[in-house]
């Protein structure tokens, strides 16, 4: 679906004016690819990287972006409308996530997510927001899952910044296709800082989950307490 997205959308950007659109690039390395407490890179280091394109009123914008994982890789393909109302900023859009090459006959890995976030700047160095996720069926086929966040950021300086999120994450049949359809979720957070230097970003951050050996989504195996126990990640990354 990604790609259904991903190709369409910058097809209509290069056919409305790509010449006025801005397109960047970015990389980065991480100590561990943590994806809402997860760890998807088996603890260990992955590399990352993307290209965006933003229209020229930076209302609409599409991109890919991709990671290495504990075996094979991620790609994403997304797109999204960013209105403003009031002194709420929008990011209204839709999210692939593809896995080339995966051995996915018992399941489906590859799925679609839409997404509403919010978000509001209380003063200039403050950014609070909130942000609902949904599929309607989620990785290896265990059926709709809805993901919410808060989340809350401070600028010190223009180099220096923290940030925060909470969020639940609800799988509506964690043991997938044949089992005994089993609903649970889990809450994940995390806190950070960020340091841009010499055009480098740096990022130091704490995350973790609620995840027990006896939860359901646990015991399915759709995310094991190993990969989502408390743990400290940093990554570098540079604008391209």
């Amino acid at each position: 679906m990604k790609k259904i997205i991903g190709v369409a959308m910058l097809a209509s950007a290069a056919m409305s004016g790509a010449a006025n659109a801005e397109v960047s690039g970015n990389i980065a390395l991480v100590s561990d690819y943590v994806f809402r407490g997860v760890s998807l890179s088996d603890e260990s280091p992955a590399v990352q990287g993307g290209f965006d394109w933003s229209s020229a009123d930076e209302m609409f914008y599409a991109g890919v972006w991709g990671s290495s994982l504990a075996e094979g890789s991620e790609l994403d393909v997304y797109g999204g409308w960013t209105p403003t109302t009031g002194p709420v900023s929008w990011d209204i859009g839709l999210v692939g996530y593809f896995y080339p090459g995966a051995d996915d006959d018992g399941a489906e890995f590859d799925y679609f997510e839409g997404l509403v976030a919010g978000s509001i700047n209380p003063m200039d160095a403050l950014t609070l927001g909130a942000a609902v996720h949904y599929t309607p069926e989620n990785y290896g086929e265990t059926g709709e899952a809805i993901y919410l966040e808060a989340n809350a950021g401070y600028s010190f300086t223009d180099q220096f910044s923290v940030s925060g999120a909470f969020g639940n994450q609800s799988v509506d049949d964690v043991d997938g296709p044949g089992g005994a359809n089993v609903e649970d979720d889990y809450s994940t957070w995390n806190v950070g800082g960020t340091y841009a230097l010499h055009g480098f970003t740096l990022d130091l951050r704490y995350s973790d989950t609620d995840i027990d050996d006896s939860d359901a989504i646990a015991v399915a195996g759709y995310a094991s307490t190993e990969a989502s126990d408390g743990r400290v990640t940093f990554s570098i990354g540079r604008a391209l």
